[in-house]
């Protein structure tokens, strides 16, 4: 009888028993709101800004509701207007190009090679059209980023890193979301800590850490943001900042915080078995593994591999195959959006012109989430699933999309 996978691909680890008593403490008290604190009380969302911070070593932190408000914050904080155009990644979640709409501006859609990143290439040709790029390290990988850095500077374009797959993930030892002038991550239940929803935004740049807490709607309460610039910083913005509240509360940031503090073990835990999952996926016929550059750290919270040239149909009937037998993958190739895949034509408040080499990459992006709640053996497991019903329908020659 063909094995089965009984486990859930949604299914998160519990809180750490130090955030829920973090929170309780929180919801004890009844101080949720991050300006409201006792006497000699520091905010549970100050500590975590500090704490990030210095985990990143960045200059300023700031605490919001959310990745994608992280990212729209970071596109007016650096002077994005309505009707600018802002370079993004073809390959990407909606929230990213959502981000860019948010604040009326145009996404211009850079392409995606068959490693899954940024066309560079793609990127130096369209540098001319923006002035700032929202760079998102979709599904955790990472591109050149000394290249891309070189690239932007270069043109004077200013880059925003969404790095909402690649908190704890570095190239080259930097860390991701440093590379750029702001970095963005999402602490959404499917993220590498978890509040079910939450964000942070990080920057070296004084004048946009200033904009963005007076955006996040911190009042004139700014001087109590201990990750924030100096009161100095806010002598002019503060009165020319519109309060678009998107502010974290104490009691998420209470359970982010232990997260926090274990991030690098837990990492080391995704590695695990993401690492097993790539030794059990490679030499399967009509399956390429994503191979990871020696310079990226990753984090493996999903996996990726591709099925370069097989048809639409094929590979809807080789995820159909996997599912009957319990393993849940995605498709990024699909004309239609499904569930959180998407496509660059899929958002259809853009006009973008059709990308031809993107959309042959795209056609073939397999994805996987990779919850700690798996076991190695569970890992093991899928794989040898995803081997026999993959290979047993490329080999039976009716997959390739020119008909070979």
């Amino acid at each position: 009888m063909a094995e089965v996978f009984k486990g859930s691909f949604t299914q998160q680890e519990p809180i750490p028993e130090a955030g829920i008593a973090a929170a309780v403490e929180v919801m004890r008290h009844g101080r949720l709101h991050r300006y409201n604190t006792a006497p000699g009380e520091t905010a549970q969302t100050v500590l975590l800004e500090q704490e990030f911070a210095a985990s990143v070593g960045a200059k300023y932190c700031l605490a919001v509701a959310s990745g994608g408000y992280a990212m729209a914050t970071a596109l007016r904080a650096v002077g994005v207007k309505p009707g600018d155009r802002v370079l993004t990644n073809a390959f990407t979640l909606a929230p990213v190009p959502g981000a860019v709409a948010a604040v009326g501006a145009v996404p211009v859609f850079v392409g995606v090679t068959d490693q899954l990143v940024i066309d560079l290439d793609d990127l130096a040709a369209k540098a001319h059209q923006a002035r700032v790029l929202l760079l998102s390290h979709m599904r955790g990988h990472i591109c050149d980023m000394e290249r891309l850095m070189a690239i932007c500077d270069a043109a004077g374009i200013t880059v925003i890193e969404d790095c909402a797959h690649t908190m704890g993930a570095a190239w080259n030892g930097k860390p991701s979301g440093t590379w750029g002038t702001v970095g963005c991550y999402s602490c959404q239940t499917y993220k590498h800590i978890n509040s079910g929803e939450g964000g942070l935004f990080i920057t070296d740049d004084a004048d946009v850490a200033a904009r963005a807490i007076m955006y996040s709607g911190s009042y004139m309460l700014y001087e109590r943001h201990r990750a924030g610039p100096p009161k100095e910083a806010f002598e002019t913005i503060r009165y020319e900042t519109p309060n678009i509240s998107g502010r974290m509360d104490n009691l998420r940031a209470a359970i982010l915080r232990p997260q926090l503090a274990d991030l690098a073990r837990q990492v080391a835990r995704w590695n695990e078995r993401y690492f097993a999952l790539e030794a059990g996926l490679r030499d399967i016929p009509g399956l390429r593994v994503i191979d990871r550059p020696e310079a990226e750290s990753i984090v493996g919270s999903s996996i990726q591999f591709m099925l370069d040239g097989w048809d639409g149909a094929a590979v809807q009937e080789a995820l159909a195959r996997c599912l009957a037998r319990g393993v849940e993958l995605k498709w990024f190739g699909g004309a239609e959006p499904v569930g959180f895949t998407s496509r660059y034509d899929s958002w259809r408040y853009v006009d973008a012109p059709a990308m031809p080499d993107s959309d042959r990459v795209l056609s073939g992006i397999v994805d996987m989430r990779v919850p700690l709640t798996f076991t190695l053996d569970d890992c093991a497991l899928i794989a040898r699933i995803i081997r026999e019903e993959i290979g047993a329908l490329y080999q039976s020659g009716a997959v390739a999309a020119d008909g070979a």
